[in-house]
């Protein structure tokens, strides 16, 4: 498998709506596999296709290998079906803004839809560390970057101390 390039910001890609995934191929198994290896090495707990140029609504996952588990997920347009009343505001880190950590507020809880690399359909819900980076992600795949969820004083700010 092989590292890619994770895209910057303000790289016009990463505000850009992904198309979804029309047929599981072997280039989305190679492209997911690579995406995987791309984040474990850099080192991340997500990325989305369009953080590596593919604008494909495509995201992988790992909540818990930094704590040594590995539970890799991919998932192929997915959805958010529900989420929580409740949130809580937390830094959130993003690779394609290294450096720059923003306060996002995002439901504590998301209930998600998926295919996987197989065909087959998932629904699950999520808490934690978990639903954060599957909503961090899928932001992504909308054209979106933690910025993005800021008011317009707090975005300024980081943006100039990024740029």
């Amino acid at each position: 498998m092989a590292v890619l390039d994770i895209l910057l910001w303000p790289d016009a890609r990463l505000s850009t709506l992904c198309a979804p995934v029309d047929q599981i191929t072997d280039d989305i198994r190679k492209l997911a596999a690579d995406m995987l290896d791309t984040m474990y090495a850099a080192p991340g707990r997500g990325l989305a296709g369009p953080q590596i140029g593919a604008m494909l609504r495509l995201f992988v996952m790992d909540a818990t290998w930094k704590e040594g588990i590995k539970s890799p997920l991919v998932m192929i347009n997915p959805e958010i079906l529900s989420h929580s009343d409740e949130s809580i505001e937390m830094d959130e880190a993003c690779l394609s803004i290294p450096g720059v950590d923003a306060p996002v507020t995002r439901p504590t809880r998301i209930t998600i839809r998926w295919t996987d690399l197989t065909g087959e359909t998932h629904v699950r819900e999520m808490d934690g560390a978990e639903a954060r980076i599957a909503q961090h992600e899928f932001d992504h795949l909308n054209g979106r970057v933690h910025f993005d969820r800021l008011d317009a004083k707090a975005r300024a700010h980081l943006e100039a101390a990024y740029l």
